[in-house]
């Protein structure tokens, strides 16, 4: 069994490996749609592009500035729901935005979460809760669209 002080550093050298290195960062070409949003408490800003295909998100673009925890939320979140059905990311996000309010998840939906479970310790800060969904409200607002 992990001490909790490795397992809050392995998760720190996450947040930050997704912050220095951001994935699906590369502008898609004609993309689905593009939704930005941004914090207006701090300035952190996200956009995000999709591509889909028969309700699959085959190409995901999540580019943006913030802070370490908006911007490495971005790219977990990128990572997560590339490749996935809308309804499949759309679950996603309300498991991510549970976790961020400190609601109770089973194994199963921490699990689906993956990299994603570094940042529960940001709910702890509420102030920096919406930095952490900022992407996945681009992400809703993206995927409501797409349904449309």
């Amino acid at each position: 069994m992990q001490d909790l002080g490795d397992l809050d550093s392995l998760y720190r050298e996450l947040i930050l490996d997704h912050h220095r290195s951001p994935r699906n960062t590369e502008p898609l070409i004609s993309p689905d749609v593009e939704v930005d949003a941004v914090n207006p408490f701090c300035g952190d800003e996200v956009k995000v592009q999709l591509k889909t295909s028969g309700g699959t998100l085959n190409g995901i673009s999540v580019t943006g500035r913030g802070c370490s925890i908006s911007q490495s939320s971005a790219s977990m979140m990128g990572e997560l729901v590339k490749g996935r059905s809308v309804e499949d990311a759309m679950r996603a996000r309300r498991a991510f935005q549970a976790l961020m309010k400190g609601e109770a998840l089973t194994e199963d939906q921490l699990a689906d979460l993956g990299d994603l479970e570094a940042l529960q310790g940001v709910k702890r800060y509420p102030v920096r809760i919406k930095c952490a969904l900022l992407a996945w409200s681009a992400l809703e607002d993206a995927l409501k669209r797409v349904r449309a």
